[in-house]
């Protein structure tokens, strides 16, 4: 557990209820393009919200206008209960940010990361070196103190960047893509790491392409596309509201006559590519329906999962 200071309605007089951000009727087009498109959202102390869609759904640029990197054209955002981006570089200092991309600073040591990034929120010296070893164990690079960055792998460097994003004990951690390119391995301790956060009662918001990412971590879930929002709610609501209870995967040379005999016992069938999507109340009598084709085909039985909520909300085509 991560040493913290008095809460953030101690430190900037917020009441005790308000939400940590909050976005209202938020709106940001690039041209004619609109990549935020009246989103409302809020998130309070202890929670995370995950914002999932495809690429260019919107999510970073919401993360941008949420930290005054970029000025809405309408609507309202309070990060901290400070108006964004007028009070923006206030607002931040009770804030970590974990962007797509490593930021880490080659000519310094992992510990020297950590010494220099705390001195930009202003803080001593003393402060940030008595926070160092609590934010390495953390990270779990205690015995990396003084290596440099170039002999981190990519897994220490993610959880590095976490550790510095926590150095000012931020009570809110935007997360963009935080565990993209990692091994399951890394992928896991990370996620044990956040949930640790989120016990201490800090709150995150949290952009994945991940579907079991933002199951096991989200306590909601905001789908955007188009820069709008298509829905929220807690990650197995969604399942239950968008999608029937079972699926089976039907793929191999003789796919194409697995409609036909599925159509009965489905309640939605989908194409893509070579495989067929069939969605059913009870798995069961569909699998006896489609025994007549063999070995022609193969098939995956399971249970509907976010997955199968983010395709039919935002469909089954590619996304550059």
């Amino acid at each position: 557990m991560l040493p913290s200071v008095a809460p953030a309605e101690a430190r900037l007089g917020l009441p005790s209820a308000a939400p940590l951000l909050r976005l209202r009727g938020l709106r940001k087009s690039y041209g004619r393009a609109a990549v935020v498109d009246g989103l409302d959202l809020q998130i309070e102390r202890g929670q995370c919200l995950g914002l999932i869609g495809p690429n260019g759904a919107g999510k970073t640029t919401t993360i941008r206008l949420c930290l005054g990197l970029a000025a809405a054209d309408s609507g309202a955002v309070e990060l901290m209960g400070l108006p964004v981006p007028a009070q923006a570089a206030r607002a931040r200092m009770r804030v970590g940010v974990v962007t797509q991309f490593d930021s880490l600073d080659p000519d310094f040591t992992v510990a020297e990361n950590l010494l220099v990034y705390g001195r930009y929120f202003g803080m001593a010296d003393a402060a940030i070196r008595a926070r160092i070893p609590g934010l390495l164990d953390f990270a779990a690079l205690g015995h990396k103190a003084d290596a440099r960055i170039q002999e981190l792998s990519g897994g220490m460097k993610r959880r590095l960047s976490l550790a510095r994003a926590l150095i000012n004990d931020p009570d809110l951690v935007f997360l963009d893509e935080p565990t993209t390119g990692l091994d399951p391995q890394a992928r896991h301790l990370l996620w044990d790491r956040l949930k640790g956060l989120l016990a201490q009662g800090r709150s995150i918001l949290l952009t994945t392409h991940f579907m079991d990412e933002a199951e096991r971590l989200c306590d909601r879930l905001l789908v955007l596309d188009h820069g709008r929002r298509l829905d929220e709610d807690a990650p197995a609501r969604l399942v239950e509201r968008h999608v029937e209870p079972q699926v089976v995967e039907v793929y191999g040379p003789r796919v194409d006559e697995a409609p036909t005999l599925a159509a009965p016992y489905a309640r939605r069938l989908e194409r893509s590519g070579d495989t067929l999507f069939v969605y059913c109340a009870d798995s069961a009598p569909l699998l006896r329906a489609l025994q007549p084709l063999g070995s022609g085909v193969r098939l995956l039985q399971r249970s509907a999962n976010l997955e199968d909520v983010f395709v039919k909300l935002t469909g089954r085509q590619l996304r550059d």
